[in-house]
């Protein structure tokens, strides 16, 4: 018995003597700056929530956080910066579900988001809505469905462009509802709400966020939310499910990823002090200003969605032979 214990005893201390140089380490980080990399221009949603986040991690972890915007590719630009960069725990991007499409989209990428970033946290869910042009006789989803399935291929739909969240909201719903209508990309949201607000195409899946403004001053009209529950931001305008279409359903979110290789003791610290900010009762206020919901997660949970969400959308970018410009 004594043998025994003896042996136990040496593994388990082992183990601990494995797990030790890690708990060092995310005991001792951070002892300088840390950068977020940005996969998007100044001013989107997901630059807004990370500088709404900025001052609340600085606090927390008692080091600045450095925001750096890199966007372009569909974020491919920014993640392979940060797939070069060290994984000390001082460099960590900012990602839409982008990351989870990109493989599928485009040929062959410089890096392998699979091998080469480990998931931190989702941070948030930003809903897309499906709005209409105003002059359309739309008002609700299944109107819109009755109008193309009555005049297939009459229909258009805006994008921010190919490979975009809302050309492949748009080939989904086209897919499940059984109407043929024309993809119009554009280069970013912006031009293509404004087509959609002058008429050129008949709808369009937007961010709420984007949308809000043009539908209460009635420039455009909203028939669905694509969310599990209605958005405050348009507190009467229907769930997706409540016009339908119980499944459908389009993820967009903002979340963080490492360089892989960065020590989970690490990631484990970010993703707390990520969930800790994100559920913070002022910043679930801000969040839903600008029609966001708080969806903190663990790294594991944020792999699982990665994962099921890689398998959705590339089956059917490979369906309909998207590919990215």
């Amino acid at each position: 018995m004594r043998n025994t214990g003896c042996f136990f005893s040496t593994i388990m201390a082992f183990f601990v003597a494995l797990a030790a140089p890690g708990l060092s380490l995310a005991q001792k980080w951070p002892e300088k700056p840390i950068r977020f990399v940005i996969a998007f221009a100044p001013g989107g949603v997901h630059d807004t929530l990370a500088r709404l986040l900025q001052p609340r991690l600085n606090e927390a972890l008692g080091q600045p956080i450095l925001l750096e915007n890199r966007g372009g590719a569909g974020g491919n630009v920014a993640a392979e910066a940060v797939v070069r960069s060290a994984n000390d725990g001082y460099t960590f991007l900012i990602a839409s579900e982008a990351i989870a499409t990109n493989e599928a989209l485009y040929g062959k990428l410089n890096y392998d988001p699979q091998r080469d970033l480990a998931q931190v946290a989702i941070m948030a869910r930003f809903p897309l809505a499906l709005v209409v042009y105003a002059g359309l006789p739309a008002e609700s989803t299944a109107d819109l469905i009755a109008l193309a399935r009555a005049k297939p291929g009459s229909l258009s739909f805006a994008s921010a462009g190919i490979g975009a969240s809302g050309h492949l909201a748009g080939e989904m719903f086209k897919s499940i509802t059984g109407i043929d209508a024309v993809h119009v990309p554009y280069k970013g949201g912006a031009p293509a709400m404004n087509d959609l607000v002058a008429g050129r195409t008949q709808f369009m899946f937007l961010s709420v966020s984007l949308s809000a403004s043009q539908v209460q001053q009635g420039k455009l009209r909203a028939l669905a939310v694509v969310s599990s529950s209605r958005n405050p931001v348009m507190p009467t305008v229907p769930t997706i499910a409540e016009a339908g279409l119980d499944s459908f359903d389009a993820l967009l979110f903002s979340g963080m990823h490492a360089p892989a290789g960065t020590p989970v003791a690490i990631i484990n610290r970010m993703s707390e002090e990520l969930g800790r900010a994100v559920r913070a009762p002022e910043m679930q206020k801000r969040l839903a200003d600008i029609g966001a919901v708080p969806l903190p997660s663990t790294p594991a949970e944020f792999t699982v969605t990665l994962g099921r969400e890689r398998e959705r959308w590339g089956k059917l970018i490979r369906e309909k032979g998207i590919r990215a410009e």
